[in-house]
C-alpha cells in the first residue's frame, strides 16, 4: 500500500510538469525543488508533533532553545497546509515572473531551473538553516495524534493520495479544454503570433508555473509521511531529469500519459534499485535517448498510431 502510495505522489507531480512542458512547451529541470519545499512544509509539522516539548531533536543537538521564526505555528495541521500551498507557489511566482518577464526560454530556462534546484539542495543540506542538515526530518509518529505507522493510516494516506490525484487529473482536463488551455497550447506552438493578436502571454506562462508548483508541493506533502522522510537528496538534479523522463515516456501534453510514465518507471526502478542498483542511471538514460528517438510522442503516442493503422 506504501509504495502505490508513494508511485501516486510522483504520477501527481508528473501531472503537474506535463502542465507546463506538454501544454505550455515549458521544460523544467527543476520540478523536484517544489515537491521538496512541499514535503518540507508539511514535514515540520510532522516533526513538530514528535517532539515532546516541540522543539525537533536535530534542533536540540544544535542547542536550540527554540525553533527558529519560520517554523513559528507549524505545530497546527491547518497552517502547515497553508504552507504546502503557499511556500512553492511564492518561490514559483518569484522566479516565473523574473525569468518569463525577461523572455528566458528553451534550454537557457531549463538550466536555470536545474541550477536553481542545484542550489536549493545546498542551502537545505547545511545544518544552521534548521531544516535538518543531510538527514533532513525523518522518525515521524503521529499525525493528527494518530499512529503514523498503523495499517490503517497507511491506507487512509494512500486513499487520500489517490483522491487528490483523481480530483487533479479531473480538474487539469476540464482546464485544458478550456479557451485557458488552448491559449497554452498556441503559446507552445507560437507565442510571438500569439502575442502580436494582443495576449499577454507572461500571465498566461506564470498562472500555469506556480499552479504545477503548487501541485507539486502538494504530491511532496503527501509524499513525506509515506515515505518517512524528507531530506536535500529529493531536490538532487537527477530526481527532476526523472520527472522529465516519466514525462516524455507517457506522452506529453495528454495528461493520462504522465500517470502512465510516472507508474511504468517508477514500478521498474524499484526493482532495479534494489537488484541492480548501479544500473538504474544507466537504464534510465537509455530509455531517455530510446524515447527521444523512437517514441518522441510516448506511450500513448504508441497507442495511437496502433489505433490509427487498425482503422485503416
Amino acid at each position: 500500500v506504501t509504495l502505490i502510495g508513494k508511485i501516486m505522489c510522483l504520477a501527481l507531480v508528473a501531472l503537474a510538469l506535463d502542465l507546463v512542458w506538454g501544454y505550455a512547451g515549458i521544460l523544467s529541470l527543476g520540478h523536484g525543488l517544489y515537491f521538496a519545499l512541499g514535503g518540507y512544509a508539511f514535514g515540520m509539522y510532522l516533526m513538530r508533533q514528535s517532539a515532546g516539548d516541540g522543539i525537533p531533536d536535530f534542533m536540540r543537538f544544535l542547542s536550540w532553545t527554540e525553533v527558529p521564526w519560520f517554523w513559528v505555528g507549524t505545530e497546527y495541521f491547518l497552517w502547515s497546509l497553508v504552507l504546502v500551498v503557499l511556500v512553492p507557489g511564492i518561490i514559483a511566482f518569484i522566479f516565473g515572473f523574473f525569468a518569463f518577464r525577461s523572455k528566458i526560454k528553451g534550454v537557457y530556462f531549463s538550466i536555470i531551473t536545474q541550477a536553481m534546484t542545484f542550489a536549493a539542495a545546498l542551502l537545505f543540506f547545511r545544518n544552521e538553516t534548521g531544516f535538518g542538515g543531510n538527514n533532513g526530518f525523518t522518525g515521524f509518529k503521529t499525525i493528527l495524534g494518530l499512529d503514523i505507522t498503523s495499517a490503517s493510516m497507511r491506507a487512509s494516506l494512500c486513499f487520500i493520495t489517490a483522491l487528490v490525484l483523481l480530483l487533479c487529473f479531473i480538474g487539469l482536463r476540464h482546464l485544458m479544454n478550456k479557451p485557458y488551455g488552448r491559449v497554452l497550447g498556441a503559446i507552445r506552438d507560437s507565442e510571438n503570433r500569439l502575442q502580436y493578436l494582443g495576449y499577454r502571454t507572461l500571465w498566461y506562462k506564470l498562472s500555469a508555473w506556480v499552479l504545477s508548483a503548487v501541485i507539486a508541493g502538494i504530491a511532496g506533502a503527501l509524499y513525506v509521511p509515506q515515505a518517512g522522510i524528507i531530506n536535500p537528496s529529493e531536490m538532487n538534479p537527477v530526481n527532476s531529469i526523472e520527472m522529465a523522463v516519466w514525462v516524455a515516456a507517457g506522452g506529453r501534453g495528454t495528461l493520462i500519459g504522465p500517470l502512465i510514465g510516472a507508474g511504468l518507471i517508477n514500478g521498474v526502478k524499484t526493482y532495479f534499485t534494489s537488484a541492480y542498483p548501479e544500473a538504474w542511471l544507466l537504464i534510465l538514460g537509455t530509455l531517455f535517448i530510446v524515447v527521444t528517438i523512437f517514441l518522441p510522442k510516448g506511450i500513448i503516442g504508441l497507442f495511437d498510431r496502433f489505433k490509427k493503422e487498425r482503422s485503416e
